[in-house]
């Protein structure tokens, strides 16, 4: 089995975890939401690289950087969920098979966080499960990544 190469982006704010709204996005910080995946990553035959900016040009040089390197990305938007073109068209032109993720059941709160940017190109979106959404997202793109394999081997 290939090794795969996960890249997780997270977007806006989220260096504040563990203490920005903990009832909407939990106590856990993102060093400890880092830590987990690259762990869950090891058990999956899957390295993972971490990366997290409040600037949206950061997030789209960081998916730009990702073509060659990364089988797959794994992305917490955040706020650029609703608003950027621009990440949406560079995780669009790069061609990385990505799913989006969010801490909180972004439909069950404010009509503007129901409208998502990415949700239609997305290999599929979790949300609502705090800190699981990422494992799961992880644990989805390595099966969904093998399985393309598997159909090209």
């Amino acid at each position: 089995m290939k090794p795969l190469n996960i890249l997780v982006i997270h977007g806006p704010n989220l260096n504040l975890l563990g203490s920005r709204e903990p009832e909407h996005y939990g106590r856990e910080n993102l060093a400890g939401i880092n830590q987990s995946l690259i762990s869950l990553g090891d058990s999956l035959a899957c390295s993972v690289t971490t990366f997290q900016s409040n600037h949206e040009g950061e997030l789209v040089d960081r998916v730009h950087q990702a073509v060659g390197s990364a089988d797959g990305i794994v992305i917490n938007p955040a706020a650029y969920t609703h608003t950027s073109v621009a990440l949406r068209d560079a995780l669009l032109g790069c061609h990385i098979p990505f799913i989006e993720v969010h801490l909180s059941n972004v439909h069950s709160r404010e009509a503007f966080r129901h409208r998502s940017l990415l949700v239609d190109v997305a290999v599929g979106v979790i949300a609502g499960f705090g800190p699981d959404s990422y494992t799961l997202a992880l644990r989805g793109l390595c099966n969904f990544l093998r399985s393309r394999q598997g159909n090209h081997s």
